[in-house]
């Protein structure tokens, strides 16, 4: 409101390269005679019946469709917990449909607690609401909501985080501000006591160096990923066990000129960050993205950047530009999300490329190339002025399910406010379409085969790679072969590369498909972890922390008398695992340590003139 010798294969069942023939589209106006100066806009599709779409603006007002965005209702939200703004809508898997927002209640003070409500019935009827978060005298802001889509074990999980403050707005260096997180496993009727995520506290101030904007994602394994700005910049955190435990902080990116910014004709403006993850079954299943606005490029230059993740949010590339324009001119309030269906990613922002003053347009983008690049396009039929005397709210928001695109805004003409969105649909597939892209490793050697099913004037494949020997970040790819293409075919058509002489290390290949006019697109990536043949190799144990028994893989570059045994901590021999010659290759034995008691162990291996120990631990 305020504001080891392991092997990643990829294969999926088809990936469709989009050729856009976007036109202007109808804007549709989503407010009705019983809306009173909506801003800050929220939007989302029910999945079990993506016609049924549910949309929220400040403070308390309520949209849906029924007929896939065409036309509109609206309604008012109430609680005995208050409604007060930071709409955030969302569907579950089932058709259940939350409705996040602050608090104001009879009983209480303003801000005290986070509330969700929920309806079963798309929005006719609600229920009073859970309050959640509630620690007398702080403050609770800025919330947003994810739903666990995957088929992992926290299936239909809801998770929400926000901001929660000593003192709203206070400038007391004693007051302080910190991220927290929430979930409810029973389809939003509990929820879990909150826990701060954020190691680095942030002040209460509402700006740069207040920790804000932290917006949950959910990755294919049921991970959690939230990232926010502060005083340490953009950051990450991640949970792998459902949101009971969290890890360090991960460093995205700066934000040169802090989250909190000035554009003319806008009461306030922020840059506050946006994290999806695909679980979509496109080629860039579990990339992790973040885009966010700043004025890097100067204070009359707000731009919208993005970076990603391939590796679980461990390392993330250098700030992409997102708008495409080349002006000195204002890009504000980004949003973007994934059709998960496709694994494409949409966006929505304002842009003043083609304006005067602070005339105002509205653009979509969108990357089918897992965030390598983005096609800009205008949505808005016309351009409006806002003016700074007027809150216009803190969000832009998009929603995209199987090829259906709904972007919402804020319109404000005149000093009135509207509520508007356009429906794209995303529909012409060419040129090349892919059964099949996979890494194997033969002989210290990488064997790339990949497999078309039909081909459109396709000149042929360029093969790239990035390795983490040369650049940790895996954002430097070089040419390492081409392969020729069958011009224009319906037949199925199978390719191979094999990359050779290959130290040890992470791998990254992708293909640059070229048509004979010289455009290309690039296919999603396939990564392995090579152990050149050449090399004594002893692995961590998996699993790790175990009970009651792990697997321990070792490598040998050639034959040799090996022992593998256990130790406890002050060096008395526990179990004696290997005992006899191995030939070359990669070896796994189990160790069973259901006799022994929980603590630390270590196991170690000597092989010749190789000896390494590692450590283990066995919680009963």
């Amino acid at each position: 409101m305020k504001s080891f010798y392991r092997l990643i294969s990829f294969y999926f069942v088809t990936v469709l390269f989009v050729v856009s023939t976007f036109a202007q589209y109808q804007n549709i106006r989503i407010d009705g005679p019983q809306s009173n100066s909506p801003e800050e806009v929220t939007i989302a599709i029910n999945p079990a019946n993506p016609d049924v779409l549910a949309g929220g603006a400040n403070i308390d007002h309520f949209y849906y469709s029924v007929d896939g965005g065409l036309s509109w209702g609206e309604k008012h939200l109430s609680s005995t917990l208050g409604v007060w703004g930071d709409p955030c809508v969302l569907f579950d898997s089932l058709g259940n449909l939350y409705y996040a927002h602050l608090s104001n209640p009879v009983t209480g003070y303003w801000i005290d607690r986070i509330v969700v409500q929920k309806s079963i019935d798309n929005g006719i009827t609600w229920n009073d609401g859970a309050g959640v978060g509630f620690v007398n005298p702080k403050n609770q802001d800025k919330e947003w909501l994810a739903v666990d889509l995957s088929q992992s074990q926290y299936k239909g999980n809801i998770y929400m985080t926000w901001t929660e403050f000593d003192d709203y707005g206070s400038s007391n260096p004693n007051d302080s501000s910190r991220i927290r997180f929430s979930k409810s496993t029973d389809q939003g009727e509990t929820w879990s006591d909150a826990i701060t995520i954020s190691d680095r506290s942030g002040n209460c101030i509402d700006s740069d160096n207040t920790t804000e904007g932290a917006v949950p994602a959910v990755g294919p394994n049921g991970e959690i990923y939230v990232s926010w700005t502060g005083p340490e910049g953009l950051v990450l955190d991640k949970s792998t066990d459902g949101g009971d435990t969290w890890g360090t902080d991960i460093f995205i990116s700066d934000v040169p000129g802090g989250w909190d910014f000035d554009v003319p004709g806008i009461w306030r403006c922020n840059g506050l960050p946006i994290t999806m993850c695909d679980i979509s079954n496109s080629p860039y299943r579990g990339y992790i993205y973040s885009c966010w606005g700043d004025q890097r490029n100067g204070t009359t230059n707000t731009d919208v950047f993005f970076s990603r993740s391939t590796n679980g949010g461990e390392t993330w590339s250098p700030a992409l530009k997102v708008n495409d324009d080349n002006t000195n001119r204002h890009q504000f309030f980004p949003w973007m999300t994934i059709d998960q269906t496709t694994g494409i990613i949409w966006g929505v922002f304002y842009d003043r490329r083609n304006t005067t003053g602070s005339a105002t347009d509205v653009y979509v983008v969108k990357s089918i190339d897992g965030g390598e690049s983005f096609e800009n396009f205008k949505v808005s039929e016309s351009s409006f002025t806002p003016t700074s005397n007027v809150f216009f709210g803190d969000y832009s928001n998009i929603a995209a399910w199987d090829k259906k695109i709904y972007p919402i805004w804020s319109r404000l003409q005149s000093g009135q406010l509207s509520i508007w969105t356009a429906i794209i649909e995303d529909t012409v597939t060419v040129p090349v379409e892919f059964t099949q892209f996979s890494a194997s490793v033969y002989s210290g050697n990488v064997m790339l085969e990949w497999e078309t099913s039909t081909e459109t004037n396709n000149l042929g494949f360029e093969i790239e790679r990035v390795s983490s020997l040369t650049t940790p970040l895996f954002n430097e790819w070089i040419r390492i072969g081409f392969r020729e293409g069958h011009g224009t075919t319906t037949e199925q058509h199978n390719y191979s590369f094999t990359d050779e002489e290959l130290l040890s290390g992470v791998y990254q290949y992708r293909l640059k498909q070229i048509d004979y006019d010289g455009s290309f697109k690039y296919l999603g990536i396939v990564e392995l972890n090579l152990i050149a043949l050449n090399d004594f190799r002893l692995e961590q144990n998996y699993p790790n922390p175990f009970n009651p028994s792990t697997t321990i893989s070792y490598q040998l570059p050639e034959a040799e008398f090996v022992t593998v045994k256990i130790f406890d901590t002050i060096g008395n021999e526990v179990k004696t695992i290997v005992k006899e010659n191995k030939p070359a290759g990669v070896h796994e034995v189990n160790f069973d340590a259901s006799q022994l008691s929980s603590g630390i162990y270590l196991y170690r291996i000597d092989a010749g003139t190789f000896h390494q120990s590692k450590k283990m631990l066995l919680v009963k």
